[in-house]
């Protein structure tokens, strides 16, 4: 057997955690895929597996390894991409991924931008309000709001965003404006059930608000606009109300007693072995995102 393609086979049971989920990223057989796996442990002399009826987990020895093959892997991957010229200019499909409106307003502009500066690259995004897993899913680069758990992946900080309550002049006017986060219990609120959405609504210096929504709507957009309305307040990223605020549509408050801001990193999984498509396109994505006044 090969020994790049038993490391190659090698890697993928371990980030796929199945020898069928491998052999199905890799076409091939889960047969095959197993016979790889055995004849790279009679190779290196070692176990590399530990497998269960319903799970394959990396030994120690196969901890160590692995990352050693990635390595391998990059370099070889890496010079046969600069031997073929694919370092010196993007080629192929770019992959994109992050939060659906920040997606949508913030991220498919430079994709755009990306794609009219190299028009022989193709690029596909996925604009979703869950955990996306980069590797399995194929992603190229994410954008990623909040703080990052430890990935190994490289991550670049563009900027930060804020959490807030806002509501329309007119509710103001009509409801008063709260001055404590205590003061929501006596007013209306219309909230969002997303993905990381909690009825918890925690502010500064330890103080959290247990709201009780009259409305709740499955997206951002619905709430953004029901108070835009006047019909309640809500509590959404700073971000998502720009145009609004801009327009006057919407007011912040209770801005004193705001937590801090969460991060907003662009991050890809494959560091300084990142092929031009991505280089390219994490260069230009980190320099539009922090020129942009919402997220500083």
């Amino acid at each position: 057997m090969d020994r790049w393609q038993g490391m190659r086979i090698f890697v993928k049971v371990a980030e796929t955690g199945g020898f069928a989920e491998a052999a199905r990223h890799l076409n091939m057989s889960a047969p095959a895929v197993t016979r790889a796996v055995a004849a790279m442990e009679d190779l290196v002399g070692a176990r590399l597996f530990v497998r269960t009826t319903r799970s394959v987990k990396l030994t120690e020895a196969g901890t160590r390894y692995v990352e050693d093959c990635r390595r391998i892997l990059a370099d070889i991957a890496e010079a046969e991409a600069a031997a073929g010229g694919s370092y010196a200019r993007p080629s192929g499909t770019l992959a994109v991924t992050a939060a659906s409106m920040f997606g949508q307003m913030h991220v498919l502009p430079i994709v755009t931008e990306y794609l009219d500066a190299y028009p022989e690259m193709a690029a596909r995004t996925l604009f979703i309000d869950r955990p996306v897993n980069i590797i399995e899913e194929g992603i190229d680069v994410a954008v990623r709001i909040g703080h990052l758990p430890d990935s190994g992946f490289t991550a670049v900080r563009v900027g930060a965003v804020r959490r807030v309550v806002c509501g329309a002049p007119v509710y103001f006017e009509q409801h008063g404006v709260p001055e404590i986060p205590a003061d929501l219990r006596h007013h209306r609120v219309v909230a969002s059930t997303g993905a990381w959405a909690s009825p918890d609504w925690r502010f500064a210096r330890d103080q959290r608000v247990t709201v009780e929504p009259a409305l709740q709507c499955n997206t951002n957009e619905a709430v953004i606009a029901t108070a835009i309305e006047g019909w309640g307040l809500t509590r959404v990223l700073h971000y998502q109300i720009g145009p609004a605020l801009a327009a006057g549509k919407l007011r912040i408050v209770l801005e004193d007693c705001e937590e801090p801001p969460l991060p907003v990193h662009v991050l890809h999984p494959e560091g300084r072995h990142a092929p031009a498509k991505v280089r390219a396109f994490v260069d230009m994505a980190v320099a539009r995102l922090r020129a942009n006044p919402l997220l500083a």
